[in-house]
């Protein structure tokens, strides 16, 4: 089955409309020529203003990344200076520390020989063991000891546990020159890329804030922080050091000064027993020379006695032989009379005689006794003297040991401005 088609007939248009149609079509095509030439103008004004932006954007980057990195460098110079002096005090507490260590460890020498002093004078016999000024010297020495050796092991423990703070400020001051040492490569390497470089790409989600960052504030605030915390810390170690050599210094003036006043106390006390040992002896001599004086007195006395007997022997054989006189001759004449007086007299003092003698053996036992007590006490005082002799003897290893310190002032100033180094020896 056959479709018939037909044509539709050609319109025809009229002149004026022709002309209506031509004044759109020029007008059509005058608004088409204007929108592009707006359009490339527009678009060539984006291009250039979006090349600028993007280069200015890429500039002022670069200056905020060179910025950062002069930021860094300048923070790790200033903790790398706190790292140092850091370092350099954790040596200088270390010498400190060590120089009080042995002191600490000298005082051993002190403390022996003030308590040997001490047992050796508690050795002392009868009178002498008394509680003089020597003793009580020794023991306030030996208290002044045992205070210095107290404060020195708290500051050496206050040292301990400021270098372990300082070990781990050095630790922090090295993971934060690390952590920033890293940051500046990175940020330097950001620096070197341009848009021709081959290693740059688009990446997913650049615009994320990235785990566990922080604000910039918070960043400064931290590292102030840990700046602040190293100029604290250098300074307490300072004071420490300062206090560490100050106490040294203390220990040894009181231990000087008590040192001295004990020797000064046991030498007043060696004179002092020497004065009396002395007077001992002086009384010791005198006595022996008085008993000697006695005991040739009582010897006079008994030869006295002697001569008395026989001259009373004398008078009463004289008496019993005129008892035989014959008859009226046997008187009681003048005679007898006379013997009878001289025999009661002879008898009276031969009496008199044997009381001295008596009482003059008993003063020579009296004296006797007494010297037994003088060289009891002689005895005690010398071995007091020669105690007190030997714990100043012993004394003198507190002025030649390591303890005592310099010789001399000249020593002592050379060693406190610490001029070991720049004098030459002689």
């Amino acid at each position: 089955m056959s479709v018939v088609t037909y044509e539709k007939p050609i319109q025809h248009i009229g002149l004026s409309d022709w002309h209506a149609k031509q004044w759109q079509n020029q007008q059509t095509n005058d608004t088409r020529r204007s929108d592009a030439f707006n359009v490339r103008h527009e678009s060539r004004q984006l291009r250039n203003e979006t090349k600028v932006k993007t280069e200015w954007d890429t500039y002022q980057n670069n200056v905020r990344l060179a910025d950062r990195v002069t930021e860094l460098d300048r923070w790790k110079d200033t903790l790398e200076v706190c790292l140092d002096r850091i370092s350099k005090e954790i040596e200088s507490l270390k010498d400190e520390k060590f120089s009080t260590e042995r002191e600490l460890d000298a005082l051993g020498i002190p403390l022996s020989v003030v308590a040997e002093c001490i047992s050796m004078r508690d050795c002392r016999q009868g009178a002498e063991l008394t509680y003089d000024d020597g003793d009580t010297e020794l023991k306030r020495e030996l208290c002044v000891i045992e205070g210095v050796k107290k404060l020195l092991v708290e500051r050496c423990q206050a040292a301990w546990e400021k270098l372990n703070k300082l070990d781990q400020l050095r630790f922090k001051l090295n993971l934060e020159l690390n952590d920033k040492t890293e940051a500046v490569e990175i940020d330097k390497d950001q620096l070197t890329l341009d848009k021709n470089c081959a290693n740059i790409s688009f990446k997913a989600d650049p615009l994320r804030i990235v785990k566990n960052s922080i604000p910039y504030e918070t960043w400064l605030e931290h590292s102030r922080y840990i700046k602040e915390l190293a100029d604290n810390e250098l300074a307490d170690t300072h004071k420490l050091r300062e206090a560490l050599f100050v106490v040294r210094e203390r220990a040894r003036n009181d231990l000087r000064a008590q040192r001295d006043r004990a020797d000064f106390t046991l030498r007043k006390r060696i004179y002092e027993t020497q004065k009396a040992r002395n007077e001992l002896e002086w009384q010791q001599f005198k006595m022996r020379e008085e008993m000697d004086k006695l005991i040739k007195e009582i010897k006079t006395l008994e030869d006295a006695i002697l001569a008395k007997t026989d001259a009373l022997k004398l008078c009463e054989t004289r008496l019993e032989n005129r008892a035989y006189r014959p008859g009226f001759e046997l008187a009681r004449d003048e005679t007898e009379a006379g013997l009878k007086n001289e025999v009661i007299q002879l008898r009276q003092t031969r009496n008199e005689l044997i009381n001295k003698i008596n009482c003059a053996k008993a003063t020579y036992n009296a004296l006797e006794n007494q010297q037994v007590i003088i060289d009891t006490d002689l005895e005690n005082k010398s071995h007091s003297l020669m105690t007190d002799v030997r714990c100043l003897d012993m004394r003198i290893r507190l002025r030649t040991g390591e303890f005592a310190g310099p010789a001399t002032d000249t020593d002592r100033n050379i060693q406190l401005t610490r001029m070991e180094k720049e004098i030459p020896p002689t």
